[in-house]
């Protein structure tokens, strides 16, 4: 409600109030009068009507009308007196419910991404309400562009030290094709590893900061989780077969999920080669069922598990367990949560009863 509005309710309601309290003071003045008169026409009536009897019905109907037009003029009034404060009141809580309605309005704005500047409504009580609301909605605004800046100014410097890294990855490949012509030295089995490592850690770190800036735009459609998994173990024969271990993905009728095939095996790839690290020369195994709410798929092995500290940190970037492995660099179980929490999946680490780790994935339908 604006200044105007506001002076109106306010002398909608003094007007009010005043007629009302003038009925009832001209009510109770009445009362008063009445009485007393009653007490002295009782006296002189009584004279009256002593000396001529035939005037008692003359004066009886005089002092009727006399009062009852006082009491008419008390309760015409009253009600008037009522019937503007109630009006009055209706007008205020309609104006209230409307200044809500656009609060409430704006703020859904503010949800959507679609709110303006606030214009101010005036001053009544709801001003100092809108005044916080617009600064807090400001201070939002502001703090999420710094947010989204600071997040992209990391992206971009993440990308900066992955194509950084690039360079010695070069250099250390052409000396290591130059020593391999030459001559053979167990020093260029430790390049060819670091250089590895260093081409693992420069691809993941592209991939992580296009996750962040928002890039990597994944490509979602129908999935056959039989073939994702049987295609993730056919990428990692070289690694089973070298570490002595094997797989068992069994065939359960197709189940289709809606993912990116390509990222979404990568982060397979990726839960498996943790299983094979922890359960050398024994099984990965592979499970997936569905139902009306989500696909589900387990990925677990019967080695030593996670340790109790590590599972709350399981996913975190370049978080290193205790167990973990001399090359590992923290990287490949934070990936394949981002990557499958951004297809409206979610991933858990936990052990088993019977022993060994289990990673349960849900790809929910809706």
């Amino acid at each position: 409600m604006n200044s105007r509005k506001n002076i109106f309710v306010t002398s909608g309601f003094v007007l009010s109030v005043s007629l009302i309290a003038a009925a009832v003071a001209v009510w109770l003045v009445s009362c008063h009068y009445s009485r007393l008169s009653f007490n002295l026409l009782n006296a002189v009536c009584g004279e009256v009507i002593e000396q001529e009897p035939k005037t008692q019905k003359i004066i009886s109907a005089a002092l009727k009308e006399y009062t009852g037009e006082i009491t008419s003029f008390a309760a015409v009034g009253l009600l008037t007196g009522l019937s503007l404060f109630l009006f009055t009141f209706l007008y205020r809580n309609r104006m209230e419910n409307r200044r809500i309605r656009n609060l409430a309005e704006y703020l859904e704005q503010v949800n959507s991404g679609k709110a303006l500047i606030l214009s101010s409504s005036g001053e009544d009580d709801f001003s100092k309400l809108e005044d916080e609301i617009y600064k807090t909605v400001t201070y939002l605004y502001q703090t999420k562009d710094q947010a989204v800046q600071a997040k992209n100014n990391f992206a971009e410097n993440l990308s900066n030290i992955a194509h950084q890294i690039k360079t010695p990855i070069t250099a250390i490949s052409l000396a290591s094709q130059r020593m391999k012509q030459n001559f053979e030295n167990t020093a260029l089995e430790q390049v060819e590893k670091q250089l590895l490592r260093l081409t693992y850690l420069e691809e993941s770190l592209l991939i992580l900061s296009r996750l962040d800036a928002g890039t990597l735009v994944l490509q979602k459609e129908k999935t056959d989780v039989f073939t994702l998994l049987v295609l993730a173990a056919d990428n990692l024969e070289e690694l089973f077969s070298g570490s002595g271990t094997s797989v068992e993905i069994p065939e359960q009728g197709e189940m289709l999920i809606l993912a990116d095939m390509d990222w979404t095996m990568e982060a397979i790839m990726n839960l498996m080669k943790n299983c094979i690290e922890h359960n050398k020369g024994g099984i990965v195994h592979c499970s997936c069922a569905q139902n009306p709410l989500y696909t589900e798929i387990l990925i677990w092995d019967k080695g030593k598990g996670f340790a109790k500290e590590d599972l709350p940190h399981i996913f975190e970037r370049f978080y290193r367990g205790k167990d973990a492995s001399e090359g590992g660099i923290g990287i490949g179980l934070a990936l394949a949560k981002e990557i499958i929490e951004r297809q409206n999946g979610t991933i858990r680490a936990k052990n088993r009863p019977e022993g060994g780790a289990l990673f349960e994935i849900r790809f929910y339908s809706h």
